[in-house]
């Protein structure tokens, strides 16, 4: 390529970076010339901005469409590059994200001690056992937030604050009564990786990801222009083809879960979307607290806590609250109750709305007078554009779905994970040995197989770690992490073609072998979960054979790719 060439291209890449952005910034500004309400106005501009910023890059390229090679060969630079750039971090954030959508299932089977939780419960009348707990263990708090069991979330879990100390406590589902179980990160570690990685201040890690995720949506943008057969390629498969196979691989995984993959990315942007693009907010709203309570005052299910008057009063009690509240959303639709000031005249207790029958994460609420029970405010109807915003965020953490969309969910979510991956391997597949590639190449044995073998070993140190060592949950996490670095070193010092296969194989023996280790460390074996319905602890187990078997196919391709003479 021509010094002439590659400055051509080095200006499209920054018109394209900064124009994208830059234009898309504007649009979320001039939304608040539209008719509505102010805050109307910055939600639209924000959801709009990020459609704006991946056509714009997109369009980029594909300027002049009557120059030498057409706009596909345009497209697809870019196509290749942004996936490239982002890949890593997007095949990490599909991973943990997938799992994810077990979250509360996996935190359930890393705490095998305690029983299996009931999924169908009276909250109303466990929300008064809660409270009584709480009345005793938390004498000066100021504030409590009980988070109910419903299909999803499987223990009910309060937290309180106040003066003297913060804190938080486990309960039994059916019996109200504390639950007690050993320390763990549970799912929630893969949760709360998926959008802010760790190690890092929580705003770099978001940033990260954020910037992975627009590249992204702007990979599959174009990948959209770049393919003239693509529902065709859906159907097309050439195994044993080399190169060919791993591109129509990428192309099987890329088809069929696209509108779900569109939607899990755009959507977990505009999640967020307000540290990405805030200059709708900042041109509406003076001050940081005026802009974060204008916000919030559409999208998040709160109360100003109010001042205490100083006198003493029992607090109502909650569950005639709560069943007025399952009246007006049905049964199971309570997601959390908060009381402010608990004891005190001035208490107010706000019940929130859960996802429950309804696909939206919209905030909906009934604030009740804690001492006298007189149902104070309902809350009322959110914006469209906030309306929107509450169907992507509900869409994207799947909260309502039944068991079997969950899995369909789980699965679509490892289809972008391995469209990533093939992806990976097709670009170094098609470089040879120049050094770049050589060094992507490394990269991809590392994170590709390396983070399935951290996962592996993050399930295998809660099962190993005593119960009562200190700071248990960040030992489990440092034991993800120095698996993960373990497998680093092994992509380093093995060519990649022995530690592939080195690394599939010890990935499929840790995951095949985590049901006999569940035997040996717990009494939950599989056979009796199995006769008892313990459907968490049969459902971990055979996902973790069926991901074994997976990755045994996976390790004996790799080496027989090892073992084939150049």
């Amino acid at each position: 390529m021509s010094r002439s060439t590659q400055r051509v291209w080095a200006a499209r890449v920054a018109v394209a970076v900064l124009g994208s952005y830059g234009l898309a910034a504007l649009v979320s500004v001039a939304a608040l010339a539209l008719p509505g309400r102010t805050i109307d106005g910055v939600v639209a501009g924000m959801l709009i901005s990020f459609a704006v910023a991946s056509a714009v890059a997109v369009v980029v390229f594909a300027a002049r469409a009557g120059a030498r090679g057409g706009v596909r060969p345009r497209v697809s630079w870019l196509h290749t590059w942004a996936g490239l750039l982002a890949a890593w971090v997007l095949y990490t954030v599909f991973w943990t994200g997938s799992l994810a959508f077990y979250r509360e299932e996996l935190t359930a089977w890393m705490q095998p001690e305690a029983p299996p939780q009931a999924r169908q419960v009276d909250v109303a009348a466990l929300s008064d056992r809660i409270a009584a707990h709480l009345t005793e263990a938390a004498p000066g708090a100021t504030r409590w937030s009980i988070e109910l069991p419903d299909v999803r979330r499987l223990t009910p879990t309060a937290y309180w604050s106040g003066p003297d100390n913060d804190g938080a406590q486990a309960f039994d589902s059916l019996t109200g009564a504390p639950r007690f179980a050993r320390a763990t990160a549970g799912g929630e570690f893969f949760y709360r990786f998926h959008y802010q990685l760790h190690h890092l201040p929580y705003r770099w890690g978001r940033w990260i990801v954020g910037i992975a995720a627009l590249l992204g949506l702007v990979a599959m943008v174009s990948g959209v222009v770049v393919h003239r057969k693509l529902f065709a390629d859906f159907f097309t498969f050439r195994a044993g083809k080399g190169r060919r196979s791993w591109l129509d691989a990428h192309n099987a995984l890329s088809v069929l879960p696209l509108p779900f993959h569109f939607m899990i990315v755009y959507s977990g942007l505009v999640i967020l979307g307000f540290q990405y693009m805030p200059w709708g907010a900042l041109a509406a709203f003076d001050g940081a607290d005026k802009r974060r309570a204008a916000i919030a005052a559409e999208t998040v299910a709160t109360w100003p806590a109010g001042t205490p008057s100083g006198q003493a009063a029992p607090l109502a009690p909650l569950a005639p609250l709560l069943r007025q509240a399952e009246q007006r959303w049905g049964g199971q639709g309570v997601d959390r109750v908060v009381v402010h000031h608990p004891g005190d005249t001035a208490a107010r207790v706000l019940v929130v709305r859960g996802s429950a029958g309804r696909v939206t994460h919209s905030r909906e609420f009934l604030l009740f007078d804690g001492h006298s029970g007189a149902l104070l405010q309902a809350s009322g109807p959110v914006g469209t554009p906030a309306a929107v915003l509450g169907g992507l965020y509900a869409l994207h953490l799947g909260r309502f779905a039944d068991p079997v969309l969950q899995a369909i969910c789980f699965l679509l979510g490892l289809a972008g994970t391995a469209m990533v991956g093939t992806g990976l391997v097709l670009w170094t597949a098609a470089r040879g040995q120049a050094a770049g590639p050589r060094f992507v190449a490394r990269g991809n044995v590392a994170v590709l197989a390396g983070l399935l073998f951290a996962s592996a070993a993050y399930l295998w140190a809660n099962r190993l770690l005593p119960v009562d060592v200190p700071l248990r949950p960040e030992v489990e996490i440092r034991c993800f992490f120095a698996a993960w670095a373990m497998a680093l070193g092994i992509a380093c010092l093995l060519r990649p073609a022995r530690a592939w296969p080195l690394l599939w194989s010890a990935s499929a023996l840790a995951f095949g072998a985590l049901p006999l280790l569940n035997v040996l460390t717990t009494q939950r074996p599989f056979w009796r979960s199995l006769a008892t319905g313990d459907a968490v602890f049969v459902g971990v187990d055979l996902a973790c054979a069926a991901l074994s078997a997976c990755l045994c196919v996976m390790a004996v391709h790799a080496q027989r790719r090892a073992t084939r003479p150049p």
